[in-house]
């Protein structure tokens, strides 16, 4: 009898009880909704802080500092404050809305903890890029856009090299995987694509997240890949096997260096029509700033904020075809069909695996697991085919 790749996609997906197949959709469906909350909610802190006049009186005590100087701790009061405003709001959907779908046992105190981490991280190192950028506008006038997509390509490179080696051993454990068949298979597939035995390793992701899940993060001699405990708890030798070859597709293929090239050319975009809308955006706001000063980030951050967010179908797309690409990876490397598929459905919990081709397009960063499953079994079918043929 033929193999059916239709009826083995849906086989896959019958391992999923309704109860979790709705689950799953209020999960993602809400998450849809943060993307107009979280506007929401920015729109909300920016006009608060432009109407307390925090920054214009920060910014006349600080006239006699030198420009940069100035600009730096303008940025790291206005990225301090408008966390702390709008903190209850990250509270409910970080960490009380995913305990309530057992995405996550983080207690609390950890998460706010972790939180303040990452708050005084975000302040100190956003502030200088947006000094980067007010140093561009000063410079450059009202050219200043045009120069943004090598501010921005140099601050995602900059990220990915010290992220691995500084910024992630401050939230996660990074181990090397405990010895075993696991780990022997693990590094069999890593040899094979010339990836360092010492760049695997196994995270306590479990930390902060139930989510099954890997990833590859880091540049040149910081690139490295982790999975997850969760991950090697809950997955099958082959499972292991099949996600690490998606994994190590991801580093093989170069996917992080598309993705600097798309992030640095969208910014140009985003950025020009930031210089268009602002004084626009700045009137609604209620603020006299002009975009070159820095008492004006409220706004200036607001704009590229909702502009970035508008092109959220863009990035989307640019992610949803790197993972069919480590997808694609794996099967060809791994060879473990069904060990991918049964892995993908494994996330089903926490992205919806049934969204239909508009929704995918909107608002999922991956394929949906029903596309992921079927691009599996079509290329077990084929491959089938292909061996019985030889």
């Amino acid at each position: 009898m033929a193999f059916d790749p239709k009826a083995a996609t849906e086989a896959h997906l019958a391992s999923l009880s309704q109860a979790e197949l709705d689950l799953a959709r209020d999960y993602t469906t809400g998450n849809h909704w943060l993307m107009l909350t979280g506007l929401i909610v920015s729109a909300l802190v920016t006009w608060i802080i432009v109407k307390s006049g925090i920054l214009d009186k920060l910014t006349a005590k600080l006239e006699k500092r030198g420009f940069t100087v100035r600009t730096w701790l303008i940025a790291v009061v206005y990225l301090l404050v408008s966390t702390i405003i709008a903190l209850p709001y990250s509270i409910y959907t970080d960490w009380w809305r995913e305990t309530q779908y057992d995405r996550t046992a983080q207690p609390l105190g950890d998460y706010l903890g972790q939180s303040a981490i990452s708050t005084v991280l975000a302040a100190v190192l956003g502030g200088l890029f947006l000094v980067g950028l007010y140093v561009l506008i000063k410079r450059t006038g009202r050219w200043w856009w045009a120069w943004s997509g090598g501010l921005v390509a140099a601050t995602i490179s900059f990220m990915l090299l010290l992220s691995p080696m500084v910024i992630e051993p401050l939230f996660n454990d990074f181990q090397p995987i405990p010895e075993g068949e696991v780990r022997d298979a693990v590094l069999e597939l890593a040899a094979e694509a010339d990836v360092p035995e010492d760049r695997v390793f196994m995270f306590d992701g479990s930390r902060q997240s139930n989510n099954f899940t890997a990833n590859v993060s880091g540049v040149g001699g910081s690139a490295r890949i982790a999975i997850s405990d969760v991950a090697l708890d809950q997955a099958s030798l082959d499972e292991v096997k099949a996600v690490t070859g998606h994994e190590i597709g991801h580093y093989v293929l170069g996917h992080v260096w598309r993705t600097v090239l798309v992030l640095s050319t969208l910014a140009v975009l985003v950025f020009w029509l930031t210089a268009r809308t602002y004084n626009a955006f700045a009137r609604l706001f209620g603020s006299d700033a002009e975009i070159s000063e820095p008492r004006g980030l409220p706004v200036l951050v607001f704009t590229i904020g909702l502009f970035f967010t508008l092109a959220t179908p863009i990035t989307n797309t640019l992610t949803r075809v790197g993972e069919r690409e480590a997808d694609m990876y794996s099967l060809q490397t791994v060879n473990l069909p069904d060990a991918l598929s049964g892995a993908l459905v494994k996330t089903a919990e926490y992205r919806y695996p049934l969204a239909g081709p508009v929704e995918e397009t909107l608002f999922y960063t991956h394929p949906t697991v029903k596309n992921r499953v079927r691009a599996a079994m079509d290329w077990k079918a084929e491959n089938q085919t292909t061996n019985a043929a030889e």
